[in-house]
């Protein structure tokens, strides 16, 4: 009998497991998105890069493994790709180079690791990851933040790796009006109207043991100066994950969402306010933030496992994949 009861209990286990919920939500940035914007042959390239995050990053969840192999796994491939301002597709700072930002926090235990101003790693979630696995901080930035990474024997790049045509001519744009201004820099509302996106990566997973990890990665904003950050590192602003409530990655004008601490605040509304997450998000992003023009938006998951999108632009790279159905969006219009 004693023997039964523990075989019983065993399939009960794998029962329980095997109803939790996998699922992954991923953005490629938000902002102006319009067809006109886009060719088709550039539209469907997009379309396939974000699918494969899906593909990749959901396979990894199938496989067993957890929510952070899944998030990173995604992040990879959006920061691989020259579609997304993050990794490959950075944009320039001023001085005509790149300096890329990461973060990730897993929602089991609020660990979270980010790096800030680096310059020579290929793929800066991993040195993220690395930052909370491997070190006793939260956020490591700049030249230090480049030397733990070759500790940690990450793949090295030159700087030019993230040198891309499109990145560049955005850069000229700024530039010229820079000039003709007569000025040393560039306001920040010149910069965001010669935006196309506010460009971020960014993916949320939650595993089959219902933990919650988010992260976000960027090149920044295109001419920016004086080593500026934006809200993709920074824990509460851009990334937060906690099992309690949901996991958040956003993509918008970072100077809002750190001041407001969009990511946190949205997860806070869920946990103590008993609200969904996509009433949480709505009235971050659509009352609190559009009130005062702050531009964006964030993709979450909640702890049943239920993704959600919201922007207040005219649209967002977007997708997600759970087990009865996979989306994959660019437009605002798009249901």
């Amino acid at each position: 009998m004693r023997l039964l009861c523990v075989v019983f209990s065993m399939f009960a286990s794998v029962v329980v497991m095997a109803d939790k919920p996998i699922a992954i939500v991923i953005h490629g940035g938000a902002g102006t998105i319009e067809r006109s914007q886009l060719s088709g042959e550039q539209e469907t390239s997009i379309r396939a890069d974000l699918s494969q995050a899906l593909e990749v990053g959901y396979a990894a969840l199938d496989d067993g493994q957890d929510a952070m192999d899944a998030v990173v796994a995604a992040i990879m491939v959006l920061e691989n790709s020259t579609h997304f301002n993050a990794g490959k597709g950075a944009v320039y700072t001023r001085e005509k180079s790149h300096e890329l930002d990461a973060s990730i926090m897993r929602g089991s235990d609020l660990q979270a690791g980010a790096v800030a101003g680096i310059k020579y790693t290929k793929n800066p979630i991993l040195a993220a990851k690395a930052v909370m696995l491997n070190s006793p901080h939260v956020m490591l930035a700049g030249r230090g933040a480049d030397a733990f990474s070759k500790t940690q024997n990450l793949e090295q790049v030159d700087n030019s790796y993230f040198d891309t045509e499109a990145r560049l001519e955005a850069w000229r744009k700024v530039d010229e009006i820079t000039q003709q201004k007569g000025r040393q820099e560039a306001a920040i509302s010149d910069v965001l109207d010669h935006e196309f996106k506010f460009g971020t990566v960014g993916a949320v997973a939650i595993d089959q043991n219902g933990h919650i990890v988010a992260g976000t990665s960027t090149g920044g904003m295109t001419y920016k100066a004086w080593g500026r950050i934006g809200d993709s590192p920074v824990i509460g602003a851009g990334t937060y994950a906690d099992d309690r409530s949901c996991g958040i990655s956003a993509t918008g004008h970072g100077e809002y969402f750190i001041r407001y601490a969009v990511a946190h605040d949205i997860c806070a509304r869920v946990l103590y306010q008993d609200k969904s997450l996509q009433q949480a998000a709505d009235e971050v992003i659509n009352e609190t933030l559009k009130a005062v023009g702050g531009d964006g938006g964030i993709i979450g998951m909640d702890a049943q496992g239920k993704p959600v999108m919201i922007f207040n632009t005219a649209g967002m790279y977007r997708g997600f994949k759970t087990k009865e159905e996979t989306y994959v969006a660019i437009y605002g219009d798009e249901k």
